[in-house]
């Protein structure tokens, strides 16, 4: 499975009978774009419904339309239409990922409807205010998911208070705050293969991406394998989430991805947590060890080995030096290397 493969997961939409029938009718194009503008009569669940369609087809203008519809409409229309029986729950995902600022529309929709699990995590990375503040007495949820948690408590709007209510003390449980990855939430989508042509009323066998949700959240499912595949051919945010995992052969795997950064490898030489095979790796690629940085933080990392760490204090400044002389964070040998060559040079 390709990257891009695995940030577009495809599901099987079902659109109801009703509403295909009443779009097959449409012949005009100005028809449809005055249906995308909400302009033609029809009743709220249908019309959300109708834009839902039109949000995913291959007409982009049409597409543009029923977002901009969609970001307009009334939040009282809106939570009407999306609490009715009949409205798919790929709706309902749609309008949260459209209006998630809108409390008006979401905390009516979090009391009424059971929101899936996507949708949640989605609303725990980005939602303020009375929204976070409802998604965390979600005790339910939380306790199924730990990954919605750690989303909340990573929130940079969710107060401390809330925060230590939900466990937090200091950090975070999963990543440092300073480390979360921005996420992809556009609200694009794919496109129809049948063109909207509506010739089967009641079925659209459609290609709808699994947008809005991040690689984190992937990552949640992912077997090893493909984890270890993943860190091998995926991009820079890919490589960033991998980094963090526990299993040793997903984190060396990101090392021998090649489109590796210097500096992302210099990261990884700094963090004192990279694994003893994670610097096994860097010592082994010469290319790397020309570099100042990666000479440097391997000199002073706990997993470097002795007589490999003191070769590279060779190459080190002065100030560098003296650094490492006085650092109560470095291996004590190390130190006391680094003093004796300052004090062989004189200094």
């Amino acid at each position: 499975m390709s990257p891009e493969q695995t940030d577009k997961k495809k599901v099987q939409v079902k659109v109801p009978a009703e509403v295909a029938k009443i779009m097959k009718q449409w012949g005009g194009r100005e028809i449809k774009l005055a249906a995308a503008r909400g302009s033609l009569p029809m009743s709220g669940p249908h019309l959300v419904t109708v834009l839902f369609v039109f949000c995913h087809g291959k007409d982009e203008e049409l597409k543009a339309e029923a977002l901009s519809t969609l970001k307009d409409l009334s939040s009282g229309l809106l939570v009407s239409a999306l609490c009715q029986d009949d409205i798919i729950p790929e709706v309902v995902e749609l309008v949260v990922r459209v209006r998630y600022r809108d409390p008006e529309v979401l905390l009516p929709l979090m009391a009424q409807r059971n929101l899936s699990l996507k949708t949640l995590l989605f609303l725990a990375e980005r939602a303020s205010g009375r929204v976070l503040e409802r998604l965390a007495d979600n005790a339910q949820a939380i306790q199924k998911s730990p990954a919605l948690k750690a989303l909340l408590i990573n929130n940079s709007n969710m107060g401390d208070a809330v925060k230590m209510k939900l466990g937090w003390t200091s950090a975070p449980p999963c990543c440092d705050p300073e480390e979360t990855v921005e996420k992809n939430l556009d609200t694009s989508v794919d496109e129809f293969d049948d063109d909207n042509d509506f010739s089967s009323p009641g079925s659209f066998d459609d290609a709808v991406a699994d947008e809005g949700i991040s690689k984190y959240q992937q990552l949640l499912d992912m077997p090893v394998a493909e984890k270890i595949k993943m860190a091998i051919t995926g991009d820079k945010e890919w490589r960033t989430l991998l980094l963090r995992e526990s299993n040793k052969l997903v984190t060396s795997a990101v090392l021998k991805n090649p489109r590796i950064t210097e500096n992302e490898v210099v990261a990884v030489a700094k963090n004192r947590a990279s694994s003893d095979d994670m610097i096994r790796i860097i010592l082994l690629n010469k290319e790397w060890l020309k570099l100042y940085e990666i000479k440097k933080a391997l000199a002073i990392h706990p997993r470097t080995p002795l007589q490999k760490a003191m070769r590279f204090l060779d190459f080190l400044t002065e100030k560098d030096m003296r650094d490492i002389a006085r650092s109560k964070n470095v291996p004590q040998a190390v130190v006391n290397g680094a003093r004796r060559l300052l004090m062989a040079k004189g200094k």
